[in-house]
């Protein structure tokens, strides 16, 4: 089967990673800001959209979540940045763009939980990226928000149940503001 694929030229995180550590004092805001704009111009180059964009993306979540890993970034704060780049970069507002939000919510905490990173604080800030980045391009806040909570703990849930609990414990109350109500999975992961 042909999978599509981006060309990883554009994608040039570690590079970026490294000049925002080494040249601020806010450290999480520059990770934040260094990938949501990497992931912004990469997109709008790429070309895809739709299927080709959501199966392309698993690839450079995880090329993003190691080169944050290996400087020693927050995850979250990485995981922020990818979801609002993701927004930023397709200016989609309708049921695409809420699904590559979730499809990119899933591939943060898998690729989090393979570089032993924190798996809640990856999903919580996916959701802090999708209601940055919907309000920004004027989608709907609630949807985003809910879209990113939905695939990382369903994701979590895949990885095992120790790893829902956390992310389930990291949407309560309420993040900028937004209520979380997660359906519950129909089945549990490995254990």
């Amino acid at each position: 089967m042909h999978r599509p694929r981006l060309d990883h030229r554009p994608w040039r995180f570690k590079d970026g990673l490294i000049k925002a550590v080494r040249g601020t004092g806010d450290v999480t805001k520059a990770v934040v800001e260094t990938v949501a704009d990497t992931t912004s111009a990469g997109l709008r180059g790429s070309g895809k959209v739709g299927e080709s964009l959501i199966t392309a993306l698993y690839g450079v979540v995880g090329i993003a979540v190691t080169g944050g890993k290996e400087l020693g970034c927050e995850l979250g704060a990485v995981a922020k940045g990818m979801v609002l780049g993701l927004l930023r970069g397709t200016g989609e507002t309708g049921d695409g763009a809420m699904k590559a939000v979730s499809h990119t919510a899933s591939s943060l905490v898998k690729h989090t939980y393979d570089v032993g990173g924190d798996v809640a604080s990856a999903a919580k800030g996916a959701v802090e990226g999708a209601i940055e980045g919907a309000t920004e391009i004027g989608a709907d806040v609630g949807k985003a928000a809910t879209a990113a909570a939905q695939g990382a703990f369903d994701a979590a849930f895949e990885i095992g149940a120790s790893a829902g609990d956390k992310v389930r414990d990291a949407f309560k109350g309420t993040i900028k503001g937004i209520k979380i109500v997660l359906k519950e999975p129909f089945r549990s992961g490995r254990g």
